[in-house]
C-alpha cells in the first residue's frame, strides 16, 4: 500500500479511488533498493516523483540487503480499478553494474520477455515499458547523485505470481512470455478507464503488422473470436480482443492500416456500433429499439413487425421476430456496423467485413 494513498475522486469524476501502476511501484522499489545498496538503510516509506507533479510515498513490504545487492518490494494498490495486478508484490533487486553501463534491466520471476517484433521494446528485452524505464533511470540517477553512487546498476524487476496473472492478460498473444509487463505512462491507474485494454489493442495491431498479417479481426468476446478465426483461418496474433472498444480498433487502424478487418460480435453490441456508438459497454451505450425498427421499416418490414420490434426487450428478441418474418435483421445490423466502421476509418486502406452472431455462436448476419 502507499502511505499517501491513491487520491479520492481522480477516477474521471466518478468519486472512485485512483491507484498506482506497476511502473510506479517498480520505480519506488528500485529507488528504495538502490538507496539501501549505497547507504545500508531502506527509506520506508519511499517517495517518488511521477508525471503531473505527483509525489506519492510507498510503504515497503519487503527488504533484503545482501553483499553487492539490495531488494525492495511494494504491494500494488490499483485503487478502485478491477486491475488483475491489484495486490501483487512488485520487487526490484538492484546490484552494482559494470562501469559505464548505466541502468541495465532484467526480467525477474513473473515479468515477461518480449519474443515478437512490433512492440516498443526489442525482442529479447524484459517487458518493462519505456516510461517506467525512464522513471527508474531518473530515480537511479537522483539516488546516485544524493549518495555518491555511479548510477551503473542492474535492476531486476519481479512480480509475485506474475506468470499466472499474465495468463489473464493479452501478453501471451502479444508474444510477451513468462510473466507480466511493467506498465504505466503517468504512474496513476484511473478506475475503469480501461487504458491498459486499449493499449493492448494497439499493441496487438502493432504485433500483427510486424508479423506481416494482412487480415485482423476485432472481436467482442471469446465466442465471436472463435467464429472469426474458424471462418477466416486467422492465427492468434491476428485476433484482437476489442471487447467494447470498437473505436480504439478503428481509430488505431486508421493511422496504422491493415488491408482487411473483420468485426465480429453479438447482435446487441453490433447494433450499437451500427447506431454510431464506438464504446459498446452497456453503461455507456444502449441498443435503440427505434433504430432497429427504422431498419426493419426501411427493409420493407410490415407495420405489425415494426411495432413488435419497437417493443422488443433486446436486440436478440428483435432478431428472432424478424427471422420468423423472413426479414434479415442480422444482415441489416451488419451493414450498419460496417458503415460506421468505414466512417471512422475515413478512407484508410482497410477493407471491412462484419459478422453478427447469436449467443450460441451461430452466424446470423454478414456484410462486406
Amino acid at each position: 500500500m502507499t502511505t499517501a494513498g491513491p487520491e479520492q475522486g481522480t477516477g474521471q469524476g466518478t468519486g472512485l479511488r485512483s491507484g498506482w501502476t506497476t511502473g510506479a511501484c517498480a520505480t519506488a522499489a528500485t529507488t528504495a533498493a538502490y538507496t539501501a545498496l549505497l547507504t545500508g538503510e531502506f527509506p520506508d516509506p519511499v517517495t517518488v516523483d511521477l508525471p503531473h507533479d505527483r509525489h506519492p510515498s510507498f510503504a515497503l513490504a519487503r527488504e533484503t540487503l545482501e553483499p553487492g545487492a539490495a531488494s525492495a518490494g511494494v504491494v500494488k494498490d490499483a485503487g478502485d480499478d478491477p486491475d488483475v495486478t491489484h495486490g501483487a508484490l512488485v520487487t526490484a533487486r538492484v546490484a552494482h553494474g559494470e562501469p559505464g553501463t548505466g541502468v541495465v534491466f532484467r526480467a525477474g520471476e513473473g515479468v515477461g520477455t518480449v519474443t515478437k517484433p512490433g512492440l516498443p521494446l526489442a525482442v529479447g528485452e524484459p517487458a518493462i515499458n519505456p516510461v517506467p524505464r525512464r522513471l527508474m533511470r531518473e530515480h537511479v540517477a537522483a539516488v546516485a547523485a544524493r549518495h555518491g553512487g555511479s548510477g551503473d546498476v542492474v535492476v531486476e524487476v519481479s512480480v509475485e505470481n506474475g506468470a499466472e496473472l499474465a495468463l489473464k492478460t493479452w501478453n501471451p498473444r502479444l508474444g510477451i512470455l513468462g510473466g507480466l509487463s511493467i506498465l504505466g505512462t503517468t504512474g496513476v491507474v484511473v478506475p475503469y478507464s480501461c487504458a491498459s485494454w486499449i493499449d493492448s489493442i494497439r499493441r496487438g495491431i502493432d504485433v500483427a503488422r510486424a508479423a506481416g498479417r494482412t487480415h485482423v479481426a476485432g472481436c467482442t468476446g471469446a465466442t465471436s473470436e472463435r467464429v472469426a478465426a474458424e471462418l477466416h483461418g486467422l492465427p492468434d496474433d491476428a485476433l484482437l480482443d476489442m471487447g467494447d472498444f470498437a473505436g480504439a480498433v478503428l481509430k488505431y487502424l486508421r493511422a496504422h492500416p491493415v488491408p482487411r478487418l473483420t468485426i465480429a460480435g453479438g447482435i446487441g453490441k453490433l447494433a450499437k456500433l451500427a447506431d454510431g456508438h464506438l464504446d459498446l459497454h452497456s453503461a455507456r451505450s444502449q441498443v435503440s429499439p427505434d433504430a432497429l425498427a427504422r431498419r426493419v421499416r426501411d427493409a420493407g418490414g410490415s407495420d405489425q413487425l415494426v411495432t413488435r420490434v419497437l417493443g422488443a426487450n433486446t436486440a436478440l428478441d428483435a432478431l428472432q421476430m424478424c427471422r420468423a418474418a423472413g426479414l434479415p435483421l442480422g444482415d441489416l445490423v451488419a451493414a450498419g456496423a460496417r458503415e460506421t466502421a468505414l466512417g471512422v476509418l475515413r478512407g484508410a486502406p482497410v477493407d471491412v467485413d462484419v459478422i453478427v452472431i447469436d449467443r450460441a455462436g451461430a452466424v446470423v448476419g454478414r456484410a462486406c
